[in-house]
């Protein structure tokens, strides 16, 4: 008989929600079929008093998401080789349920190509999901399922393989963007993405301009995106429909002024390695109801 797939756990944090953080590791830990191994990575502090078996990687400094999810992934061995798929898991959700390990062990298993999978989130209070955290254009319906061309990055597991086939997130990224850097690497690699209703993150329904940096490095990072993955000419028809956009939505004049630094720096600054996916990626994307130019 197959042995099940070996699941492992990686979870960042700046250690400011302790008691969040221990109430997602015990939802962890009540996981049907074989445990997680979990990784806790802290970024600049040292996370202490954590259910035994639990690992720590402690960081000097605030590395960024991309960078201290990359950390947790080596944590596993190189690429995370140790195990075969990895959670990656906001340290102030929540797992609502204990049958989503075996969830995920059971939709790699039954397809070879899938890579990684999106998680639904949920509002603890509500029960709602906010459209955002939907990972499609056609977002009314969050009980659906799909496949999709992008995934939520504190609410996912990944298969390693991808990891050792097109590498991790970009640190350079800090937040905003990294996910879909990565999803599209993937399913340039022929790997698919799923959105999964039934596997449900709880988590606090929050603005993602909560963070001081927000409107900087997603106009950044989405310049940096269409730089490092579109073929040339893609990159201003992507770029001009977020331009677009992000006016259609009329930000604050300091809203603003950040978009418009954080648009020059993606310019100006070193992306890292330009890799443009192929054209029949570019078909995939758009049969999947998102052309990679909005």
């Amino acid at each position: 008989m197959t042995a099940p797939m070996k699941l492992g756990a990686v979870v960042i944090t700046m250690g400011n929600r302790p008691d969040d953080l221990r109430a997602l590791l015990d939802s962890v830990a009540r996981q049907e079929g074989d445990p997680i191994e979990v990784v806790v990575v802290g970024q600049g502090v040292e996370i202490t008093d954590l259910p035994d078996g639990v690992r720590t990687v402690t960081l000097p400094e605030n590395i960024g998401i991309p960078g201290g999810r990359n950390v947790g992934i080596e944590a596993f061995g190189p690429g995370g080789t140790d195990v075969d798929a990895l959670l990656f898991l906001d340290d102030d959700g929540l797992l609502a349920n204990t049958d989503t390990a075996e969830l995920i062990r059971q939709a790699f298993t039954a397809d070879p190509r899938l890579g990684i999978i999106s998680f639904r989130i949920a509002d603890p209070e509500t029960g709602l999901t906010q459209r955002r955290h939907v990972p499609r254009l056609r977002a009314s319906d969050p009980m659906r399922s799909s496949r999709v061309t992008t995934f939520l990055g504190g609410a996912n597991a990944v298969r390693t393989k991808v990891f050792a086939e097109v590498g991790g997130l970009p640190d350079a990224f800090f937040y905003a963007h990294e996910e879909t850097d990565l999803a599209w690497r993937a399913l340039d690699a022929d790997w698919m993405i799923d959105y999964r209703s039934d596997m449900v993150l709880l988590h606090p329904t929050t603005p993602p301009s909560r963070h001081a940096t927000y409107h900087y490095n997603v106009a950044r990072n989405r310049v940096w995106l269409a730089r490092r993955n579109l073929p040339a000419p893609l990159v201003p028809v992507y770029l001009g429909v977020w331009l677009l956009l992000t006016l259609a939505r009329r930000p604050s004049v300091p809203a603003l002024k950040a978009w418009f630094g954080g648009f020059r720096e993606g310019w100006t600054a070193p992306c890292g390695p330009r890799r443009p996916m192929r054209w029949r990626t570019v078909w995939r994307l758009t049969r999947l109801g998102r052309p990679p130019v909005v």
